[in-house]
């Protein structure tokens, strides 16, 4: 299926690599025009330059989602290039994981400046346009941490909690503004950082295989299919779909563990 989302304007956060380049990727071909709202300009000029060579419509804003200035900013200079925006996904984040007793300050404040507090002064730097407009869907990738808790990675699903709390607030707050808000909660995800993590081990494949083993499907998942759970959210196709997460796990999080 192609043209899902043709004619809709979207940001998409931290869209220069992983799950976000794969969104900004979805959204594209899927008929979008794509803002890649994106910290490392490197990385989200490459993914800009190689939608336009595809024939798509796609900007880079370089946006510092962990400072409200730069989200305001990113927002008007979306809005002054396209008049408006009609979806915002927000996918910037960064791991913070720590035993609790040795999360320092900084750690706290890092995490929750970008995993939390910067959704929130995206989606309040577009809120405004979108209510104006009378339309809008928000997609947060959240995380399975946003409701389970592993050992170690504190605070990280502290802040995960808290943006599945926020998308239900926001979702029930501006529904009858025709804005919906809702959330993906992805499990273990082959992305770039999951690969730098595996290579740590004395034997990456064997510590791969034993991530895959540890899921139903024996595999875990893949940034495209993230990625069109995104596109699904933000398309015309689900209008009653607001203030709830979808899980993208294959089944990790209810299977029975000893």
């Amino acid at each position: 299926m192609v043209d899902r989302l043709k004619g809709k304007i979207a940001v998409v956060t931290g869209g220069g690599q992983g799950i976000g380049e794969a969104t900004a990727r979805a959204y594209a071909r899927e008929g979008a025009t794509v803002i890649i709202a994106e910290r490392n300009a490197k990385t989200g000029h490459a993914v800009v330059e190689s939608l336009l060579a595809s024939g798509a419509e796609a900007l880079l804003i370089e946006t510092d989602v962990a400072l409200p200035s730069s989200c305001e900013a990113m927002a008007k200079a979306a809005l002054d290039a396209f008049g408006r925006v009609d979806i915002l996904v927000n996918n910037a984040g960064i791991n913070v994981f720590r035993e609790p007793l040795e999360t320092t300050e900084e750690d706290w404040r890092r995490c929750f400046a970008v995993d939390l507090e910067g959704v929130w002064h995206c989606t309040k730097a577009l809120l405004p346009s979108m209510r104006a407009q009378g339309a809008g869907a928000v997609v947060n990738i959240a995380s399975v941490h946003s409701f389970a808790i592993i050992p170690n990675t504190f605070p990280y699903p502290v802040a995960k909690h808290g943006l599945l709390g926020l998308t239900r607030a926001l979702g029930i707050q501006y529904a009858a503004d025709g804005i919906r808000v809702n959330a993906i909660s992805p499990g273990y995800i082959e992305t770039q950082i999951a690969v730098e993590y595996w290579n740590t081990f004395p034997d990456p494949s064997a510590e791969r295989q034993r991530t895959y083993d540890m899921h139903p499907p024996k595999r875990i998942g893949k940034p495209e299919e993230v990625a069109m759970t995104a596109v699904f959210l933000g398309s015309d196709e689900v209008p009653f779909i607001n203030a709830t997460a979808i899980v993208i796990d294959g089944g990790r999080s209810v299977l029975y563990h000893e």
